[in-house]
């Protein structure tokens, strides 16, 4: 028993240390043990995170392409079924033509300034008729572009959302059903409400380029091009900057009600973002001046692919365009062109052409990653 308390004695201090040491060791263990484990489960988060958002890229493209086909296929065809309708009904000329018809079978029907009146109408109607339709389909196939690729977008954040990715955005709401069919009926607004403005001012202006001009005078593609492109020119500078867009969709969203043709497609989204905002959200794409440059550069295509296929068209007769021809025998290509340009979406030259434009297809890649509205 005295042997060990002079032990503990002498060894007390080194006991007391060797001690502290072996316990401090233990503690640190623990805690490193602990970290280390924290580290693992990290690890095991950010793979388990970095799957889901490659997941979630590699479906981008896929749906991305989907809400394409939605546009394409679905939307765009009954919307252009509807305007072609429309555009029939407010500019039919076949009163007029029968009536010049007649008078050049039995001239004794008409007088000379009844011809020369019936003619001037229709070259003004003629190139009313033919703007109106290049216009409303290059225009409504836009929007319908934007309308599908902003739903889509919000689509694909819920997908993302219920994967936990990490690639999102917070302060987007999701999209309540009726709302988004709403929403996506709000195209045939040109149709049902824009189109007797926009016959209207289209004529004031194609009225102002023409007059004039004689129906002796000779149009060659040039002077035609470059006459179509001065009239849409006019027209979109007409008012303020923006004015073109209540052709599209109504300015005041909480006044609008859907026409007797809505365009609806079978997208479902959950609740929450409504009419109005996905309204004013399709105005801000419109105003913005990523699409003021796309719609200029699919005008001037449209124009471009038009002038074109009414020189093949003159050619079929054995009389070329470009060598040029009097208005009034231009007036007769006119009419026959307008159907093509109202024609079905999947066979529409036009629609089919702005869709592969290059600068097109990037701005709708980045409107739905939302890259424009950022």
């Amino acid at each position: 028993m005295l042997s060990l308390r002079n032990f503990w004695r002498r060894h007390k201090r080194k006991i007391l240390i060797t001690s502290g040491v072996l316990g401090s060791g233990y503690f640190l263990c623990k805690l490193y043990n602990a970290h280390q484990q924290k580290l693992a489960d990290l690890e095991r988060e950010l793979a388990r995170q970095r799957a889901n958002d490659e997941l979630i890229k590699a479906q981008l493209q896929d749906h991305f392409e989907n809400v394409q086909l939605i546009a394409d296929r679905t939307t765009l065809p009954h919307a252009m079924q509807y305007l072609r309708t429309r555009i029939a009904e407010e500019l039919d000329l076949s009163q007029l033509t029968e009536r010049l018809q007649k008078g050049k079978g039995q001239p004794t029907t008409l007088t000379s300034s009844e011809k020369l009146e019936l003619w001037d109408r229709l070259k003004i109607l003629s190139f009313t008729q033919m703007l109106v339709s290049l216009w409303a389909v290059t225009m409504l196939s836009l929007y319908i572009k934007v309308q599908v690729n902003i739903l889509g977008r919000h689509l694909y954040i819920d997908t993302a959302r219920g994967l936990g990715s990490s690639l999102l955005l917070e302060n987007v709401d999701l999209v309540d059903r009726d709302d988004q069919q709403k929403f996506l009926a709000s195209a045939d607004f040109l149709a049902n409400n824009g189109l007797l403005a926009l016959i209207s001012n289209i004529q004031a202006v194609v009225t102002e380029v023409l007059e004039g001009k004689k129906l002796t005078d000779l149009f060659n593609t040039t002077s035609l091009h470059e006459t179509v492109m001065q009239i849409l020119n006019k027209f979109m500078s007409m008012g303020s900057p923006h004015q073109w867009i209540d052709y599209l969709m109504p300015e005041d969203c909480g006044h609008y009600k859907l026409g007797p043709s809505s365009s609806i497609d079978d997208m479902v989204l959950p609740d929450s973002m409504n009419f109005d905002q996905l309204m004013v959200e399709a105005r801000t794409v419109l105003s913005s001046a990523e699409f003021g440059k796309i719609m200029e550069i699919s005008l001037k295509v449209a124009v471009d692919a038009l002038v074109d296929d009414m020189e093949a068209q003159s050619q079929s007769t054995g009389v070329s365009l470009t060598l040029g021809m009097p208005l009034a025998k231009l007036l007769s290509r006119v009419l026959q062109i307008v159907p093509s340009l109202l024609g079905e979406a999947s066979q529409n030259q036009i629609i089919q052409i702005i869709r592969n434009v290059p600068e097109v297809e990037l701005f709708f890649t980045l409107l739905y990653a939302n890259n424009l509205l950022d």
